[in-house]
């Protein structure tokens, strides 16, 4: 299973955003993709990641069915024309390589923030959308909780997951310390306010206002998370009625002047987070008594220390997954001696109940149970030492000759033919 394995990947590393858009995939249609790729194809396995720096697929097949899925996502997007797309594309043909990629995906290594806190999560939804439809075997559900359980140790003795390290999260913790419950105004949604919005969706206490010069935009994005939509020529309104207002809306000049806050007279306490480049925040609002402002050169101070200290815990990141991996792989290989260690025990015990039949007519009760329990104890001790060796020899990559040795000096196969 191990070797079959395999995996497309599609992300910020290879393709500008115009593309990621094109290829995302919420739950419906991240479901519709595995149910399209069972039906098509004879895999298992199967995880579909989607979030907005990548879309991925994983899989189990013996197959090398990478240009497959590729061609039958981009077709399930309405994209007919395939071949210019190919190129966005990493392919994983190997297991080794499939799995590697998944651990360092899954810990925020290839994130583009490294160490993106959200991505634990979003492999997390991704698991249950495949758990839902009943496509994970085994394999899968072991190599998830063991990067499960990889992510925690990360969270536990690195620096890796601490403080903010992008600029739209930055200041979304900027913002949870200026007070409780705020009423948020989010003024326009380029890439970073985007990021912004998505960073806000589902923190409780919150109320949050979305605006932009394009509404169609703000829509699309309130209906997907639940905000409020204002028009454009309302902001004066919104404002007013605003706690914070984060604004990252493009201006040659700044667009929120001390006029305008003059303007707005009786207002309460205002705090502005400009993450606009140029400002759209004119550093004379702070003459206003209750309002402050604050600027991406501040935020960005705070993601920037808060990046190097996560840089400098990749190395010992990178030691957590090898140790992981390696588990893994031990646990994987000792899967492919199992079939024969059951067989072996089928043979075994088969033996031991025809020998107990013959011999234990005459057994009282109590007699049969002392024999029961002396045979079953001798059973497990012949078994100990084939299986032991076998699970060494998966370490060695030699349990195939093993395999073939039990199989013939105990007929397994006859004898599970017969059972």
């Amino acid at each position: 299973m191990y070797n079959y394995f395999k995996s497309i990947s599609l992300s910020h590393r290879n393709a500008p955003l115009a593309i990621r858009e094109q290829l995302a995939l919420n739950e419906g249609s991240a479901k519709g993709i595995m149910l399209r790729l069972k039906d098509f194809f004879e895999i298992t396995d199967v995880l579909v990641v989607s979030t907005c720096n990548r879309t991925e697929v994983y899989y189990s097949s013996a197959e090398d069915l990478n240009d497959e899925i590729i061609k039958l996502l981009l077709i399930e997007k309405g994209i007919s024309d395939t071949e210019p797309f190919q190129n966005y594309f990493e392919k994983f043909s190997r297991g080794a390589e499939a799995v590697q990629h998944l651990f360092e995906v899954a810990t925020g290594l290839h994130s583009q923030v490294v160490g993106d806190m959200q991505i634990p999560n979003q492999i997390k939804h991704a698991y249950q959308w495949t758990a839902d439809l009943n496509l994970a075997g085994p394999f899968l559900h072991r190599l998830l909780h063991t990067i499960f359980f990889a992510n925690k140790r990360v969270a536990q003795e690195t620096f890796f997951r601490d403080g903010a390290a992008s600029i739209s999260y930055a200041a979304i913790e900027l913002l949870e310390g200026l007070m409780p419950n705020p009423k948020i105004l989010v003024v326009g949604l380029g890439e970073i306010g985007k990021d912004v919005c998505r960073n806000l969706a589902g923190r409780p206490g919150a109320e949050v206002t979305i605006l932009n010069r394009t509404r169609s935009k703000a829509e699309e994005l309130g209906q997907e998370l639940g905000f409020k939509i204002a028009d454009f020529d309302q902001i004066e309104e919104e404002i007013a009625n605003a706690d914070i207002i984060v604004t990252s809306i493009a201006t040659e000049e700044p667009f929120f002047t001390k006029e305008m806050m003059v303007r707005l007279r009786g207002m309460s306490f205002k705090y502005f987070i400009d993450l606009s480049v140029p400002r759209s925040v004119s550093p004379e609002v702070e003459e206003i008594p209750g309002v402050m402002l604050y600027t991406i050169d501040a935020i960005r101070s705070r993601a920037d220390e808060a990046l190097h200290r996560r840089l400098e815990a990749v190395p010992h990141v990178r030691e957590i997954i090898d140790e992981a991996v390696t588990e893994f792989n031990d646990w994987s290989k000792e899967m492919i001696v199992s079939p024969t260690i059951q067989k072996l025990k089928g043979a075994l015990e088969q033996i031991r109940k025809e020998e107990l039949t013959r011999f234990t007519k005459n057994l009282s009760d109590s007699e049969l149970e002392k024999v029961e329990r002396i045979t079953t104890s001798m059973m497990q001790k012949i078994l100990k030492l084939p299986v032991l060796q076998l699970k060494a020899a998966c370490k060695r990559g030699e349990a195939e000759t093993l395999i073939d040795v039990l199989n013939d000096l105990f007929n397994l196969e006859k004898q599970r033919e017969a059972h």
